[in-house]
């Protein structure tokens, strides 16, 4: 037994040697974060924090299409952008989105501070470490009501910016209490067409790196935030576990376990589209089928049984409409969620053919496995099926690291980009792991 809290004990983990692969890796996630917050910022909501991030000008830190601004403007702002379009990096067993809170978050302190790159990218890793083990350690009865990435989010983003300011054991303890202390983020937003979402991720960001600002100042904290009588488990999370919160301490970086996105959709998505993309070419015209069955785990049919998506968020969270799209237009690209494609005839006569079903399987099996089975019947005898174990990008099925490159390079390219600043930003980005600095990369964004 210890007398430690638990978030000494967690800081205590963030002590473990990092190498020149492991900052490698934390490049790589920051392109990934790169060309989804550069396409976010084109879009309403993104404009709406852009807006924003103009009244407040003037400091060291930048901001994607405002300019100079103070630290914590950067990181509310930037922290909006990346997870717009739902293709920011995700951990499956956390649920939760580290890159669009921990990278703005740990960014805007390195730049506020003039930071050595190696600061930088040792602190995302630790700020992926911090928000991944914590949102692990939750339990989905927290995640029935609160959104992981708003909640957990400030702990990770308190985290990079305390590492990028060399906060002491004691400071970081105070950070990471008061970041909690700020905690909150509710799933109503996923009953309306509206954009809390990116306020969510963009509140946490600033929170975490307020937070580590003050702790540096002297401003304390509670140190059992977590545990305490009144704490984050206690009034949020009904099943927590908090014995994975240090569970493993020797394993490698959490930054590892976290998972590349290849589809602009729900990642509760994904492994129905990857099921279906493996049936596609077994399949004659999508006339032809009568009827499909997709079976996935309890939670993201509670999250995407959207049979008539009635705007690009629905469609984006309907296990309906990506098996339309996959059936009718073959991969999911950022157009196939706009209400012209949605509208068509023909995806709404493929999404009337389709049933969701939870399964006992699957669910189980979530949310260290996100699966998937969708079997077709149709004329002539058809009958089809594909199961996914793991959706495409998760450590169990994971993506080469051209796959995560290309990806930045389109999304940076739809959103305006000349072809030789997306070659330089890239070429830039990954040089963050072999010396190369945090103005090479922030002087190319729009």
């Amino acid at each position: 037994m210890t007398d430690q809290s638990l978030t000494e004990q967690l800081i205590a983990l963030l002590h473990r040697p990092i190498t020149q692969g492991d900052r490698t890796r934390a490049a790589l996630h920051v392109l990934d974060w790169i060309g989804c917050a550069v396409i976010g910022a084109t879009t309403a909501p993104g404009e709406v924090m852009k807006d924003y991030g103009r009244y407040e000008p003037g400091g060291s830190s930048k901001a994607i299409g405002v300019g100079d601004v103070r630290a914590e403007t950067a990181a509310f702002v930037n922290g909006a952008f990346g997870n717009v379009l739902e293709m920011d990096d995700i951990h499956r067993t956390s649920v939760l989105h580290p890159g669009p809170v921990v990278i703005p978050a740990a960014l805007a302190t390195a730049q506020a501070t003039g930071a050595e790159t190696t600061a930088f990218l040792d602190a995302l890793i630790h700020g992926y470490e911090v928000v991944i083990r914590i949102g692990a350690s939750v339990g989905l009865g927290h995640y029935k009501y609160f959104h992981n990435t708003a909640t957990c989010g400030p702990f990770g983003a308190a985290a990079a910016a305390g590492s990028v300011l060399g906060l002491n054991d004691a400071q970081m303890s105070d950070a990471l209490g008061n970041a909690g202390s700020l905690a909150g983020g509710l799933w109503q937003l996923r009953n309306e067409d509206v954009m809390s979402k990116q306020l969510h991720n963009a509140h946490a960001a600033r929170s975490g790196l307020v937070a580590a600002t003050l702790a540096q100042r002297g401003l304390t904290g509670p140190k059992r935030i977590l545990e305490g009588p009144q704490g984050f488990y206690a009034a949020m999370c009904p099943d927590a576990t908090p014995e994975v919160l240090t569970a493993d301490p020797d394993a490698p970086w959490m930054i590892y376990d976290t998972s590349f996105k290849p589809w602009p959709a729900c990642r509760h998505a994904h492994p129905t589209i990857d099921a279906t993309l493996l049936l596609r070419d077994r399949l004659g015209s999508p006339d032809d089928i009568e009827r499909i069955v997709v079976r996935t785990y309890a939670d993201a049919v509670a999250f995407c049984d959207r049979p008539d998506p009635q705007n690009v968020v629905d469609a984006k969270f309907s296990l309906q409409h990506v098996v339309a799209v996959v059936l009718g237009d073959g991969k999911p690209v950022l157009g196939s969620f706009d209400p012209k494609i949605f509208r068509r005839a023909d995806m709404t006569a493929i999404r009337e053919k389709v049933s969701v079903e939870a399964s006992e399987t699957f669910s189980a099996a979530f949310p260290q496995h996100y699966g998937a089975e969708v079997e077709i019947w149709g004329r002539n005898g058809l009958h089809e099926k594909a199961t996914v174990a793991d959706a495409l990008g998760d450590p169990g099925n994971p993506v080469g690291d051209d796959t995560v490159i290309t990806k930045a390079r389109e999304l940076m390219a739809a959103a305006g980009l000349p072809d030789a600043k997306v070659a330089a930003i890239v070429q830039k980005t990954l040089a963050l792991g072999r010396g190369g600095t945090i103005d090479d990369v922030t002087e190319l964004l729009p």
